[in-house]
């Protein structure tokens, strides 16, 4: 019997080893594992940095070329609005000469008075077309940016800063003026 035991001790001591051997076995793989998982972990923040880095890039083009895009609608807009100016411009004493005509022709022959109605007209209907508006009535409210004060005078019936003579009528498309309206100012400071 002592031989059998003897065996076993054998089989013990080898299996034992096996253990060890496969535990160091083991060990070795985990540890590569981790180095590779390790590894992989890095590459995917760098991949994740360079991806960050080209997603900001391609939003700051895409911003540029945005604002490229309306600066350039702007542009064009803008020189359209000041050929058109230029051209008006070449147009206006046509217009308040037809406006002075209709003032001072209210006795004339009717036929000659429909005639220079019909070119005021046509002038008004050519500027709204144009986008090109009129300005500067008896009554509204003096403001030096449109107005061109030439003289002023107290009148009671008159607000504080109100037009009280236009003696010539302003223009602007849009915001731009294109003549501005000279004017008698009533009860300013």
């Amino acid at each position: 019997m002592p031989k059998k035991h003897k065996n076993e001790e054998t089989v013990v001591e080898n299996t034992a080893e096996e253990t060890v051997e496969v535990v160091e076995e083991a060990e070795s793989v985990e540890a590569e594992e981790v180095e590779v998982i390790d590894e992989a972990a890095e590459k995917t923040a760098k991949l994740e940095n360079e991806v960050a880095e080209w997603k900001d890039k391609y939003m700051r083009l895409a911003a540029e070329y945005d604002n490229y895009r309306k600066r350039t609608a702007n542009e064009k807009l803008s020189l359209y609005d000041d050929a058109t100016a230029k051209a008006v411009t070449e147009l206006l004493p046509v217009a308040d000469s037809v406006q002075m005509a209709l003032a001072n022709l209210k006795d004339a022959d009717p036929e000659i008075l429909k005639g220079i109605e019909l070119i005021s007209n046509q002038l008004a209907k050519s500027f709204e077309k144009l986008k090109i508006t009129g300005y500067g009535e008896i009554g509204d409210t003096f403001d030096p940016n449109i107005h061109n004060a030439i003289s002023k005078i107290e009148n009671e019936e008159l607000a504080e800063n109100s037009i009280s003579s236009v003696f010539q009528r302003g223009y602007k498309i849009g915001d731009k003026v294109i003549r501005h309206a000279m004017v008698q100012v009533a009860n300013c400071d």
